[in-house]
């Protein structure tokens, strides 16, 4: 599966659109390295995502074979989530 379409379908990006624009600003990777939308995922990848002031490291445990359309954690575990403080 490719890694925006996981994305989405996992509930972790509401847009696949979002997810495409953000692995093209350099804000997803996969097990270290620039994750582009259309790499494809196995069980066992790391992904970290950075959406907004929010940093996610997951691991992927399964491919879903449905989209759903809120935050579940069917597909991968989140290894870490940290949150930035933006000055202002």
């Amino acid at each position: 599966m490719r890694l925006d379409v996981f994305l989405k379908a996992s509930g972790v990006i509401k847009r696949r659109s979002l997810a495409n624009e953000l692995c093209d600003r350099g804000l997803v990777s996969v097990n270290g390295a620039k994750g582009k939308a259309g790499r494809v995922l196995k069980e066992g990848d790391i992904v970290d995502v950075k959406v907004g002031m929010y940093k996610y490291k997951l691991e992927v445990l399964s491919l879903p074979e449905r989209k759903v359309n809120r935050l579940t954690e069917e597909n991968f575990r989140i290894l870490e989530k940290s949150v930035e403080k933006v000055d202002g």
